[in-house]
């Protein structure tokens, strides 16, 4: 314990969040005595933050405020405050609406001082309020305890862009010059994370969890990583790539480099892919014109490396001029991916995106297991009084799926809010005719799910033994996606909502009893007025 002694600075950096800032102050503080300090730097706040810190610092000798004078319009500049301000041997950071969960700072610092290691890192855990679920952050990188002595022989390194649930010698920092970009730039992290791997540290990992990232989507100003509608969020996420790739390659770390436009692929490419038909027609000219002259500096060997799906929405957009098929992007970029029809071919019988787009090639798809194939499954949510069913169809992937033999699907609704799993369905995949698919009517019973939003996961068995699990196309015909209130012999009533989420997945929120219908209807008036 004597190692662990004061050895910490933990620098918070806030603007206008005083309904969250003193939270995050007390968790670093309740750290104990691994944390020798902590430096909340307010950014010009205008909401009373600063006072509010600097009361607390009155009653706390462990806690310094630095106010900046002016308002920096970013992340960077509020965090290099601190780590020029920093006076103990290590040093994290932390968000004013983030908390450090007990023993974050002293699993870090052990780790790294049992390894003599400049950073540690530990599992982030994104936990949504206000329904409290958790997602772990990265969590193959997190899965035990290890040293990675060379960064550049564990190239899944660069997906892990977050700079907070890290903690680092000071002197390392400042010996190689590492800091983040200055003023306005979102997504610093990338810039810092590719500066720090540059000078090739030891990174000692632990499992344990180490902070806990809240996601307020309904907040009044959302965060930059949630705030992606305008297109300079893209533009400036395409530049933090561009850089973090430079400046790795510049240190002649080429497998590192080459990993940022993997991740680029495989995660920008496709969250954003998703979201592409909610955006209006100016955005999405930019958009493409914008990734169109970022993927134009690509070569073959950056797009090799990437998982299949973000290859194939990279090559539309390289293929074409103009923003097309936006529909069947946001299904191969889902997560899983799903190609939906039509599975067009080229003159010598090899698969196609389209008939009028046969340079991009689907050649993977012959050759890939039956798991990891975007099965495509169209789905029809048929809420009925004498009882809900749920009509799947299943497509034909280039002769794929009739080799495998699909044997039956099972389905599964997860809530939303918690992630508890509802009640799970089985029902036997028939054949049609023309053997082009398979279809399945599972019959619900959705007042056993209860209130919330359900989503939908399937599940697919084949005669081989393979499983593929998946999500489900969401039909969006006439009436197919309309409300409807059924009678319950468990609530009286259930008003069942299915809709096609952002990735295209069939969904469905249900309101049970009368109570939850007149709460349905009083929102939805209130909507209106608003």
């Amino acid at each position: 314990m004597a190692l662990q002694q004061a050895q910490v600075s933990v620098v918070v950096i806030g603007y206008d969040d005083a309904a969250h800032v003193a939270e995050a102050v007390r968790s670093a503080l309740a750290q104990g005595p691994a944390v020798g300090e902590v430096i909340a730097v307010d950014d010009c706040s205008t909401d009373g933050s600063g006072e509010l810190l600097e009361r607390m610092a009155r009653e706390e000798p462990r806690l310094r405020v630095i106010r900046r004078a002016t308002n920096s319009g970013g992340c960077g500049t509020p965090r290099n405050d601190g780590l020029d301000a920093a006076a103990s041997p290590y040093l994290m950071f932390l968000d004013s609406d983030d908390v450090l969960p007990p023993g974050a700072a002293a699993a870090l610092l052990g780790a790294a001082q049992e390894h003599d290691a400049p950073v540690a890192a530990g599992l982030c855990v994104r936990k949504e309020l206000p329904s409290g679920r958790e997602t772990p952050w990265q969590p193959e990188l997190y899965a035990r305890r290890t040293l990675v002595a060379d960064p550049s022989r564990h190239v899944r390194l660069v997906h892990d862009t977050l700079c907070v649930n890290k903690l680092y010698r000071t002197a390392f920092l400042r010996e190689h010059a590492i800091r983040f970009p200055e003023g306005r730039f979102p997504y610093e992290d990338f810039v810092f994370a590719a500066r720090l791997l540059a000078a090739v540290p030891r990174v000692a990992f632990v499992p344990d969890p180490v902070y806990i990232w809240h996601v307020r989507r309904s907040a009044a100003r959302l965060s930059i990583s949630l705030d992606r509608s305008d297109i300079a969020n893209w533009r400036a996420r395409i530049e933090a790539d561009r850089l973090s790739y430079d400046i790795l390659l510049g240190a002649g770390e080429k497998r590192l480099a080459r990993a940022t436009r993997t991740r680029f692929l495989d995660h920008s490419l496709r969250m954003y892919a998703r979201e592409l038909d909610l955006r209006g027609a100016d955005y999405r000219r930019d958009w493409w014109a914008l990734t169109r002259e970022y993927l134009a500096g690509f070569d073959e060997g950056d797009f090799t490396p990437a998982p299949a799906p973000g290859r194939v929405v990279a090559r539309v957009i390289l293929a074409s001029e103009e923003p097309r098929d936006l529909g069947r992007l946001k299904e191969i970029a889902a997560r899983p991916a799903r190609l939906t029809p039509p599975y067009a071919r080229a003159g010598d019988g090899s698969p196609v995106w389209s008939a009028d787009l046969p340079e991009v090639e689907l050649d993977h798809l012959l050759v890939r297991p039956v798991h990891l194939l975007p099965a495509a499954v169209d789905a029809e949510l048929r809420p009925r009084a004498r009882g809900t069913v749920l009509r799947l169809r299943l497509h034909e992937l280039y002769g794929r799926m009739a080799d495998a033999g699909p044997e039956s699907v099972t389905v599964e609704f997860t809530e939303r809010e918690t992630g508890r799993v509802g009640f799970g369905a089985a029902a036997p995949l028939a054949a049609q005719p023309d053997r082009e698919s398979w279809t399945a009517d599972v019959p619900l019973d959705l007042g056993a799910l209860g209130s919330g939003t359900w989503d939908l996961r399937l599940r697919l068995r084949f005669e081989n033994g393979s499983p593929r699990e998946t999500s489900a196309h969401a039909l969006a015909g006439a009436g197919l996606l309309r409300r409807s209130a059924l009678p319950s012999t468990r609530h009286g009533v259930l008003l069942v909502q299915p809709y096609a989420t952002h990735a295209g997945a069939l969904a469905v929120r249900l309101a049970p009893g009368w109570r939850g219908l007149t709460e349905v209807v009083r929102r939805r008036l209130k909507r209106l007025l608003h």
